[in-house]
């Protein structure tokens, strides 16, 4: 009987986190949708005046030098890294914790994060700043929001979380790599591909989605090494 109680409460622990989670993922996407619509409209228009303007002043200070600097930061960016790195972390940590649950959290910080890229990007269309664009090829009404800022954010953040909650030895470690993300939204911005809005919201909202599932996906392991850490040890 007390092994089925605790499948049972077990598995309502589980559908309550994964109700919180779709509920929290909408919440924040209406949120990015609402300043989106507010950025595009009539409502934005001194917004756009300052972004337009600030992207004018940085393409003013472009060098060469410079502009490879922003080439290699953009890196950190890319799509591509994070489909690399992101699975083999998910893997190494599934088998080194014998758990899913390390697993489960990368795939929803970088599900979540391209999700909320695909739909604001459809619904709300932003044209690029008005100066020359140095990344080529890019959707011209892709701006809002940066894609490049929330993967970087998504993938850095998650690294120092599940470090800080798996491996805390490391953790001063793999800080500094907070430093990423804000080093993309000075390349994006020298580079022409966004406003400075379209980034800020990037870094907001991917930091609020990787607070939301750390509690939600991770909050049991960290409330375990708090109450750990503050209980007796053992003589």
């Amino acid at each position: 009987m007390s092994g089925d109680m605790s499948s049972s409460t077990l598995a309502r622990t589980v559908a309550r986190a994964a109700v919180l989670v779709v509920l929290a993922w909408a919440v924040i996407l209406g949120v990015v949708l609402a300043f989106g619509w507010l950025v595009t409209h009539s409502a934005g228009s001194g917004i756009d005046a300052f972004d337009d303007s600030l992207a004018r002043d940085i393409a003013g200070e472009r060098t060469a030098g410079l502009d490879r600097v922003a080439e290699i930061l953009t890196l950190f960016g890319e799509t591509i890294v994070t489909l690399v790195v992101s699975p083999i972390v998910a893997v190494a940590l599934w088998v080194w914790q014998r758990s899913v649950v390390p697993a489960l959290f990368v795939a929803l910080v970088v599900g979540g994060v391209g999700g909320f890229y695909f739909v604001a990007t459809s619904l709300e269309p932003r044209d690029r700043p008005p100066v020359e664009i140095l990344d080529k090829g890019l959707v011209p009404t892709h701006s809002f929001p940066s894609g490049h800022v929330g993967t970087a954010t998504a993938l850095y953040g998650l690294l120092i979380v599940l470090t800080w909650v798996y491996a805390r030895r490391a953790r001063w470690w793999v800080t500094p790599l907070a430093l990423l993300p804000l080093g993309v939204v000075a390349a994006r911005l020298y580079q022409g591909a966004h406003h400075l809005t379209d980034t800020l919201t990037s870094l907001v909202y991917t930091s609020a989605w990787l607070t939301v599932l750390t509690v939600l996906v991770l909050g049991h392991r960290v409330r375990r090494d708090v109450s750990g850490a503050g209980a007796p040890t053992p003589r």
